[in-house]
């Protein structure tokens, strides 16, 4: 039996979307047990339960020798918070298990990734069971958890380079930070949702010249969704905009990829790509 717990390093969800996963999971995967941390439903303003709570949850689990992987329940805001010495609280019995989520956990993906961790990957979390096709998304993330399956993975993944995904506006707020991970030599994927494009400008300029001279190979774009409306066009579209900024700075633009804030996120897992 294969365990797979369940935390939530930043904000809730609901008990209905833990029945949903089960529901699938059950379905699907009659070997995998779901291990959802009480945690997950806790609500303490806007997070999923106090900063000393969310950290002891993720630790607890992250150490536990009977779970075999950890995988996100939803991204929001608040795993800065807690990244730096959750990680640096973690034991040998958790530097073999996978690490699964996006978004916001793009924080801890960041660090662990840091501290050596090897099994970490950008893809789905529990919270997308709620997306249109939400089932498609949560059968890819159990299928990389459980059997690391490659048709789960963004399929312009390199034989032979290392890959990171973030999403545009974590990476580019945790650089500078300790939760910052050495990019060198890596294809960096980004996406973004929720932002002006001025927003998106401001964030690439910041991520471009950071790690344009810590020799990042290059950069590929997700989607970039759900755009609000300003008061005037900003005059670019994103992809203009990322073109741009990898050009400024020297950065090789390696075309689109096949993450974002939607179902049908491909997992990215961080480092040396095998294929096959």
């Amino acid at each position: 039996m294969m365990r797979i717990g369940i935390v939530a390093p930043s904000t809730p969800i609901l008990p209905d979307d833990a029945e949903a996963v089960r529901a699938i999971a059950a379905l699907g995967y009659p070997g995998v047990e779901l291990i959802f941390d009480e945690q997950c439903f806790a609500v303490h303003g806007h997070f999923a339960g106090e900063d000393g709570h969310r950290f002891a949850a993720l630790v607890e689990m992250a150490n536990r020798p009977d779970i075999d992987a950890i995988w996100f329940a939803r991204g929001g805001y608040g795993a800065c918070r807690i990244a730096q010495e959750a990680v640096a609280a973690m034991t040998g019995a958790a530097r073999g298990k996978a690490f699964l989520g996006y978004s916001d956990q793009g924080n801890l993906l960041a660090c662990l990734y840091r501290e050596g961790f090897d099994h970490v990957a950008h893809g789905p979390m529990v919270a997308d069971i709620r997306r249109e096709g939400g089932d498609a998304a949560i059968a890819r993330a159990l299928d990389w958890l459980v059997a690391r399956d490659p048709v789960a993975c963004e399929s312009g993944l390199e034989h032979g380079a290392r890959h990171t995904a973030f999403n545009l506006m974590t990476l580019s707020m945790l650089l500078g930070t300790p939760l910052e991970p050495d990019l060198a030599g890596h294809v960096l994927l980004v996406e973004e949702v929720s932002e002006h494009l001025y927003a998106f400008d401001r964030a690439f300029f910041h991520m471009a010249t950071c790690l344009a001279p810590r020799g990042l190979s290059g950069i590929r774009l997700g989607r970039v969704s759900a755009v609000p409306e300003n008061d005037r066009p900003f005059g670019m579209d994103a992809e203009e905009i990322a073109r741009d900024w990898c050009a400024r700075t020297g950065i090789a633009w390696l075309g689109r990829a096949d993450i974002g804030h939607d179902a049908d996120n491909k997992v990215v897992p961080f480092g040396l790509h095998r294929a096959g």
